[in-house]
C-alpha cells in the first residue's frame, strides 16, 4: 500500500479501508454501466440499422461471449499475477471497449466493441469481489463486498441516465456507449496507487508485505496471527490449482455454480438489458416515456441495494435471500398475470406491470445482487480462490449469454405472460436451494469456512 498513516488515529485507518474499496468498486459501476446502456441504446441502434429479434439478442448477448471468455482466462491470471494487475487490466479494456462501441461503422464492429467491453466485465465480475473480500476484515466483510453491487447499481442507474440524456441528439447512441470510458480511466488511475492483498501476498511467500497492510487496513488486529492461520490454511490445502479436482473443493465451486444459475436464471438481466423494450410492450407509446420509466427501475435498484449494505453483516445472508427471492417470486408471476390480463382481454395493466418490475428490482437489489458475490467470494478455498471464483463467474455469464440471447425470441414465441412466468418457476426451485445447500456465511473468517467445507460439514452447522 502507498499510503502511510500513523499508528494513534484509527478512524482515518478506517477511512482507508473505505476508499480502497470505492476506488476498486468502480470496477462494479463500469460492469453496471455496459450492461444497462443497451438498454436505452438498443432502441435507437434499431434505428441507424433495422434488426431482428435474433440479430437484437446478438447485439445485447455479444457482450456475455467476451465474459466468459474473460472469466475464464483470469481467474488463473489473478492466482498468478496478483489482484490488482487483474484490476488495471480490466480497466485498460473497459476503456478500449468503450471506444469501438462508440466509434462502431457497422453491425460487425458493434459487436466485436461489446464482446471487448464483455472481456473486462468477466474480469471485474469477480476479481473486485476476490479482491475486496480478502482485503476486508470479517466484521465488515458482506459490507464491504456489497459496496461492489451498489457500484453496479449505481452503474445502471448511470447508464439511464445517459441514456435520456443523449436520447435527443446527433449520434445518441454512440454517445450512450462512448461515455463507459470516463469512468474506466478514472479505476485505471486510482486503482494503481493501491496495493494487492494480504492473502494472494502470503500466497505468494510476502509475508512482510502482507503485516503491513493488515496493519493499515486493520490497526487492531495481530497481523502475525492472522499470517499463521493464513499460511497454515495454505499449507492444509496445498498452493496448487489441481487440488481443485479434489472433492472436498468440489462441493464449494458446485454451489457457486448455483448461486450464479439463481441469480441469473430468475430474469433480472432481462429486465435490466430489454428495461425499455418490456416498458413498450406493457403500454408505453414511445421511447422517452419508457426510458424514463427505466430511469426509475435504476433509481429503486440503486436506493435498496443499501439495504443489502446495512444488513448483510447483521441479519445474515440467508435471511437476505429468503425474503428477496419470495418478492422477486411472487412479482414475476404478477408481471405474467399483468400480461395475460392486458394480452387475452385488453386491459390496462401498464402500471400493475411497473409495479411488479420495481417490486421484482427492490427485492434482487437487497438480497441475489450483492449476496450472491459476497458469497462466492467466501467460500472458495483460497490455494485456488482465483480459479474457483473464476469457474463461477464463468458460469454466471454463460448463464447470462443464454437468457440474453433467447428472451426476444421467447417473447416473441409465447409471449411475455409464459415467459416471465417460467422465471418464476425457477424462483421457486431457487427458495428450496438457498434452504438446503447454501451455507451462512455470517461472522466466519474465510479460513473458517474452508475448514468447515473440507470436513464435509452440513450447511446447517456452518
Amino acid at each position: 500500500m502507498s499510503v502511510e498513516i500513523s499508528e494513534n488515529k484509527p478512524r482515518i485507518k478506517h477511512f482507508l479501508l473505505y476508499v480502497i474499496a470505492s476506488i476498486a468498486s468502480l470496477g462494479g459501476l463500469l460492469s453496471g454501466f455496459d450492461t444497462g446502456v443497451i438498454s436505452g441504446a438498443l432502441l435507437y441502434i434499431n434505428e441507424t440499422w433495422p434488426l431482428s429479434t435474433l440479430a437484437q439478442g446478438w447485439v445485447v448477448s455479444s457482450a456475455l461471449v467476451g465474459a466468459v471468455a474473460g472469466a475464464a482466462v483470469h481467474g488463473v491470471l489473478a492466482d498468478v499475477y496478483g489482484r490488482k494487475k487483474v484490476i488495471v487490466a480490466t480497466a485498460a479494456v473497459f476503456a478500449v471497449g468503450s471506444v469501438l462501441c462508440g466509434l462502431a461503422p457497422g453491425i460487425g464492429w458493434l459487436v466485436a466493441g461489446r464482446i471487448v467491453l464483455g472481456l473486462a466485465i468477466g474480469m471485474v465480475n469477480f476479481v473486485i469481489p476476490l479482491y475486496l473480500s480478502e482485503l476486508s476484515p470479517q466484521k465488515v466483510r458482506g459490507m464491504l463486498v456489497s459496496l461492489y453491487q451498489l457500484a453496479i447499481t449505481a452503474g445502471i442507474l448511470f447508464s439511464y441516465l445517459i441514456n435520456r440524456i443523449f436520447a435527443l441528439s446527433e449520434y445518441n447512441w454512440r454517445w450512450m456507449l462512448g461515455a463507459g470510458l470516463i469512468p474506466a480511466v478514472i479505476l485505471l488511475v486510482g486503482i494503481s496507487f493501491l496495493g494487492d492483498t494480504p492473502r494472494w501476498l502470503i500466497s505468494r511467500r510476502r509475508e512482510k508485505e502482507a503485516k503491513a497492510i493488515f496493519r493499515k487496513i486493520e490497526p487492531e488486529c495481530d497481523a502475525e496471527a492472522q499470517v499463521r492461520e493464513i499460511k497454515s490454511t495454505l499449507k492444509q490445502s496445498g498452493n496448487n490449482r489441481k487440488n481443485i479436482f479434489e472433492r472436498w473443493m468440489l462441493r464449494p465451486i458446485m454451489v457457486g455454480v448455483a448461486i450464479m444459475f439463481i441469480q441469473i436464471c430468475t430474469g433480472i438481466n432481462t429486465i435490466i438489458y430489454y428495461a425499455a423494450t418490456i416498458f413498450k410492450a406493457a403500454g408505453f407509446t414511445d421511447n422517452i416515456g419508457a426510458l424514463y420509466a427505466s430511469v426509475g427501475v435504476g433509481v429503486v435498484n440503486f436506493a435498496m441495494t443499501f439495504v443489502a449494505i446495512f444488513f448483510t453483516d447483521r441479519l445474515g445472508r440467508k435471511p437476505l435471500l429468503y425474503a428477496g427471492l419470495s418478492g422477486i417470486t411472487l412479482s414475476l408471476f404478477v408481471l405474467s398475470v399483468s400480461f395475460w390480463l392486458g394480452g387475452t382481454y385488453g386491459y390496462d395493466t401498464k402500471w400493475l406491470s411497473v409495479g411488479s418490475i420495481v417490486t421484482f428490482i427492490a427485492c434482487f437489489a437487497f438480497s441475489l445482487g450483492p449476496i450472491a458475490w459476497i458469497l462466492i467470494s467466501e467460500i472458495m478455498p483460497l490455494a485456488v480462490r482465483g480459479t474457483a471464483m473464476s469457474i463461477a463467474t464463468m458460469s454466471n455469464f454463460v448463464f447470462n449469454f443464454i437468457v440474453a440471447l433467447i428472451f426476444p425470441t421467447l417473447l416473441a414465441s409465447i409471449g411475455e405472460s409464459a415467459t416471465f412466468a417460467i422465471f418464476g418457476i425457477v424462483g421457486i426451485f431457487s427458495l428450496f436451494y438457498t434452504w438446503r445447500y447454501i451455507p451462512e456465511t455470517k461472522g466466519r473468517s474465510l479460513e473458517q469456512i474452508e475448514r468447515n467445507w473440507k470436513e464435509g460439514l452440513p450447511v446447517s452447522a456452518f
